[in-house]
């Protein structure tokens, strides 16, 4: 628990996980009831990069699976379209965004995903012959939900982020993740990097497994937070998040994404994702998506945006904080070796199970 900058401790028997405090009917009033233990001063473990010696936050989850939703803002519909078409070449895709966007323009930013209207769309595109698997979801009935990472296997604020090191175009994806418990209501937020492998992802859909779940490529934090008086899902809609990359050659790049864009409300997404169809016991956290989707070149005329060893990326919002990472290769990152079982072992060893 976060209180006047400072953290506290306040797990029991009674909510030892996250997970069991998300599961509450009102979690905000059994947070406000307890003095909990003192910890340290929030900005004490805010720190740049993670040490294993020194206190440090970890990502704000633990037994909720970890799940996403991409293709959900029409200018990043166009870039996974892009990405298709290039066959994870960037060389192509300056050309390919030419035509693409000629055909399509921006009819796409208002049009409602699964409507009459959206379907009129779809087939005046594959008439024109640009009809994609990323246009489907994006603006089909049904919406895009994948496994991001493994449960227990996300990084949070200081953390390395990591690269799958066959990736030579990648990018961030500053997101807001929602925090949904068993009965898929929504408890409260937080943010996400969907780290992302354009090139990887745009050979071939079937590749997402392996564009997307790596070890330390999933970031979420700093903390979340609950829903209350003051912070609601209207706040979610709304929200505007900030990207900031910061090379170690000096290079800066800015980007936002707004969540007034989005296809598809956040609830939608919630119901497309649990629901009598697919049960999570143990909640789970949701990627909605990012508008961010950056095209200009770094270094390499025609090559746009890509990573490189040493990025800090940070991802911000006046609402939720600010979550800082730095860029390695996901072979060099720390490993992940806590797992499910760890945790039941310590739980157990505290006298909390």
């Amino acid at each position: 628990m976060v209180r006047d900058g400072n953290v506290y401790d306040i797990t029991s028997k009674d909510v030892a996980t996250m997970r069991d405090l998300l599961e509450l009917d009102e979690p905000v009033a059994l947070v406000r009831a307890q003095e909990g233990e003192f910890i340290g001063e929030v900005r004490s473990l805010l720190n740049g990069s993670v040490d294993p010696g020194v206190a440090h936050l970890l990502a704000p989850i633990d037994l909720q699976a970890i799940k996403a939703c991409g293709v959900t803002f029409a200018r990043s519909m166009l870039e996974r379209v892009i990405e298709e078409r290039a066959a994870g070449n960037p060389e192509l895709a300056q050309s390919i965004r030419g035509r693409v966007t000629a055909i399509i323009g921006d009819s796409l930013r208002n049009l409602k995903a699964g409507s009459p209207q959206a379907a009129m769309v779809k087939a005046a595109l594959i008439e024109e012959g640009v009809w994609s698997q990323y246009l489907e979801v994006g603006i089909g009935p049904d919406a895009e939900v994948f496994s991001k990472s493994q449960v227990m296997s996300s990084v949070g604020q200081g953390a390395d982020v990591g690269l799958h090191p066959i990736s030579k175009w990648n990018n961030p994806e500053p997101e807001i993740v929602l925090a949904v418990d068993s009965q898929g209501r929504v408890k409260g937020a937080t943010l996400g990097n969907d780290v992302n492998l354009r090139d990887v992802e745009g050979r071939s859909a079937l590749l997402l497994g392996k564009a997307k779940d790596n070890n330390a490529s999933c970031s979420i934090g700093p903390f979340i937070r609950l829903f209350d008086e003051t912070y609601s899902l209207d706040d979610v809609r709304n929200a505007d998040l900030a990207l900031t990359v910061e090379g170690e050659d000096g290079y800066v790049l800015k980007g936002k994404s707004s969540m007034k864009e989005i296809s598809r409300d956040p609830l939608e997404l919630v119901a497309q994702t649990i629901g009598r169809h697919h049960q999570y016991p143990d909640g789970f956290v949701l990627f909605m998506g990012t508008l961010f989707a950056p095209v200009e070149d770094r270094g390499v005329p025609g090559q746009g945006f890509t990573h490189k060893i040493g990025d800090i990326v940070t991802i911000s919002n006046d609402k939720l904080g600010a979550l800082r990472n730095r860029v390695l290769l996901s072979t060099e990152c720390a490993p992940w070796e806590f797992g499910v079982s760890h945790l039941m072992r310590n739980l157990s060893s505290r006298g909390l199970l």
